[in-house]
């Protein structure tokens, strides 16, 4: 897409540096997953950006699926999260809060599961702000006990939550940091997350596309930075660099819902042929295969070239 071709190879050229006596720092230029449950199919991938993969830098982005629980009760996490730029240890950080978040929401995904069944909004905000700042006060632990400066070695988070019922339709967004949350409904792309900034209240979508919320709560609430009391059994937290970002949304048949980083969401809302093209592409009948979606999030456009990490959910 754009006017003319990017600057860099379409494929990966140089890999990372390894150390021998450090393997587990390696990671794969690409991952992609994928999966069905209850009224939505997810598909899930990050990609090394056409930059890093021109340097030998390994990607920074980090993406983590997972589920925990059965049946209706089960409880889908997809979880994102981007390292400090330059910062020799991005892509660990961004590796291990994905972990920490998960192991936390893994250990409360009961409650979770029955808050999100009965939209209990104000509950899931309060708990997944708890465990959002544990995590990053984890982070910045971990920087204090390797004598790294908490600055660089730091993430930015992004998680969405599902439900396996197949008769819970309420998703729900959270995290800290930049990146995107788009809807595309009826071949129309909204912006559902405004910029902090612009956060007053009601949701601002962009794209040109008129306000469709519901008045049944699918609306966008923000915490005010508040930093959680100390716990005896983790790292008391300081305040997150940036504010809590949070959302549940209802979701409708045929929806597709995407979260992603900013080297996704960057190309997405500054390039009107790309959300056209995407648009086109996943408002058919059935969601993309694997192999597709990877294609489809991989579409290049000239001056963009960050690691794209991208979780979509279509709706049955």
């Amino acid at each position: 897409m754009g006017t003319r071709p990017p600057t860099y190879d379409a494929e990966p050229t140089a890999l990372p540096a390894a150390d021998p006596d450090d393997l587990d720092a390696l990671v794969p230029d690409t991952v992609l997953d994928g999966a069905r449950y209850g009224a939505c199919t997810l598909r899930a991938v990050s990609v090394r950006g056409d930059s890093a993969r021109y340097r030998g830098e390994p990607r920074r982005d980090a993406l983590l699926t997972a589920r925990f629980g059965t049946g209706e009760g089960a409880l889908v996490l997809a979880a994102l999260a981007t390292g400090t730029r330059t910062a020799p240890g991005a892509h660990l950080a961004a590796a291990e809060v994905c972990r920490w978040i998960a192991a936390a929401v893994g250990r409360s995904h009961e409650r979770l599961t029955a808050d999100i069944r009965a939209a209990r909004r104000a509950d899931l905000k309060a708990g997944l702000h708890r465990l959002t700042d544990r995590s990053l006060g984890r982070l910045r632990a971990a920087a204090t006990e390797q004598g790294l400066d908490p600055d660089d070695y730091a993430a930015t988070l992004r998680c969405l939550l599902l439900s396996g019922d197949p008769g819970c339709r309420t998703r729900v967004f959270f995290g800290v940091g930049p990146g995107g949350l788009f809807r595309l409904r009826d071949g129309e792309w909204q912006d559902i997350e405004p910029e902090v900034a612009e956060v007053k209240g009601e949701p601002v979508l962009g794209f040109g596309s008129a306000p469709h919320e519901t008045p049944d709560g699918d609306r966008l609430t923000m915490d005010l930075g508040i930093p959680t009391p100390p716990s005896p059994y983790e790292p008391a937290p300081g305040p997150p660099r940036e504010p809590f970002r949070f959302r549940t949304s209802v979701a409708r048949t045929g929806d597709v819902l995407l979260m992603c980083g900013t080297g996704f969401a960057e190309p997405l809302r500054g390039e009107p042929e790309l959300r056209d093209h995407l648009a086109d592409r996943w408002s058919g009948p059935e969601p993309p295969g694997l192999t597709a979606y990877l294609a489809d999030t991989q579409v290049r456009v000239k001056g963009y070239a960050d690691d794209r990490t991208a979780v979509a959910v279509w709706e049955a």
